[in-house]
């Protein structure tokens, strides 16, 4: 069985949203990845560099909260839809039968492949509305 976490989207105040958070639950975020830190061809405009890419707080019971500032190119997140459902399988056919099951009859947003960060990854909104993401971590730290 995956893991699941819920996944925030943000206007541009994730890593305030997120510093609350750390206040609340307590710990150290696990990853803090801005716009600026990934590689070019995937960068969007230079105002968007200090916005975060990706931020991970382990909040216990093997729960992570994580999150992101969407890229104005994306459009703007509306505050009651900007949460997705993040699973992450223990291998990369797991990671395939969930995306495949879960996105059928659904809107594909990004079809899984390797990502930059080294792991297996997919988007997509499933035929009830509801945003997933499936991320296998292929080199898990």
């Amino acid at each position: 069985m995956p893991a699941m976490n819920p996944y925030l989207n943000f206007n541009g105040q994730t890593e305030e949203a997120f510093n609350f958070y750390k206040s609340v639950f307590g710990g150290e975020f696990a990853m803090v990845m801005k716009f600026k830190d990934i590689p070019k061809e995937f960068k969007g405009p230079d105002h968007e560099d200090n916005k975060i890419m990706h931020i991970a707080l382990p909040i216990g019971g093997g729960n992570t909260l994580m999150g992101s500032d969407v890229p104005e190119q994306m459009g703007k997140v509306v505050t009651g839809t900007n949460v997705q459902i993040s699973l992450s399988p223990a291998s990369k056919e797991e990671a395939d039968k969930l995306f495949n099951g879960l996105s059928a009859g659904g809107n594909v947003v990004m079809p899984m492949s390797d990502a930059f960060w080294g792991a297996y990854f997919g988007m997509f909104v499933d035929k009830f509305g509801i945003h997933w993401m499936i991320n296998f971590d292929q080199n898990p730290r």
